[in-house]
């Protein structure tokens, strides 16, 4: 597989896609793409046709073509004769949803797993993951599951942060992800915090970014693990 899978679309102060666009033009460069299929569907107040042209003004830089799902009537046929997919940030409940309606599960898992790039951000990120149960997002509309694309085995906590704002009495990330792991005890979750995303191709997983990877396993104490670090192993869980 060939996956680039991203914390967060920008940063403070930078402009959308600002700080991922050198990996993401290299990425697309290298597997020889010129118009990727975008799913926009994690957009929930904006119009999706908005979002795709948000997109396609930062991949223009690449020279990239960016197409979106939601102008065709089979979506799952789209999704087949795409060179590359793209799945947006936003709400993580509302991209599943329509995910499942359009039938879009089954055909980006398969078309991944036969080596067609996959790119994501955010909820994007969350959604390559076995389920979406590792999302920070409000449950706005309700899936049919929570499963997800299952193009990697262990879960990702985008947007992942250690702060605990002064004179806030409720949980942490942290206790939320030990909350998921106490009642998933077999799975890791991956805190990817933000400016850094993993790529994943040939069997080997790498962190980029200037932040620690933060990992976390039902009754282990949490692991800071450096962008040089070999992180392969969370492929062979």
């Amino acid at each position: 597989m060939k996956l680039l899978l991203i914390s967060n679309s920008t940063n403070a102060g930078e402009a959308y896609l600002e700080y991922p666009k050198k990996q993401i033009a290299e990425f697309l460069k290298k597997n020889k793409v010129a118009k990727v299929m975008f799913v926009p569907y994690a957009a929930v107040t904006f119009p999706y046709d908005d979002y795709q042209k948000k997109v396609q003004n930062r991949f223009s830089e690449f020279d990239v073509e960016v197409d979106s799902v939601h102008r065709y009537e089979n979506q799952a046929k789209a999704i087949e004769k795409s060179q590359a997919i793209v799945v947006g940030g936003g709400n993580t409940f509302h991209l599943v949803k329509n995910m499942q309606q359009h039938k879009l599960i089954n055909a980006i898992r398969t078309k991944v797993l036969k080596g067609t790039p996959y790119i994501g951000w955010s909820a994007g990120s969350n959604v390559a993951c076995p389920t979406m149960c590792t999302t920070n997002d409000m449950p706005v509309v309700q899936p049919r599951t929570f499963k997800t694309l299952n193009l990697i085995p262990f879960q990702i906590n985008p947007h992942y942060l250690d702060e605990h704002p002064e004179g806030h009495a409720g949980e942490t990330r942290e206790q939320r992800i030990l909350e998921y792991l106490a009642a998933n005890p077999k799975m890791y979750v991956a805190g990817l915090r933000e400016g850094c995303m993993l790529l994943i191709e040939n069997h080997k997983v790498s962190l980029t970014g200037k932040r620690n990877l933060r990992l976390f396993k039902y009754g282990n104490e949490p692991q800071e693990l450096k962008p040089d670090a070999d992180l392969s192993f969370l492929l062979n869980l």
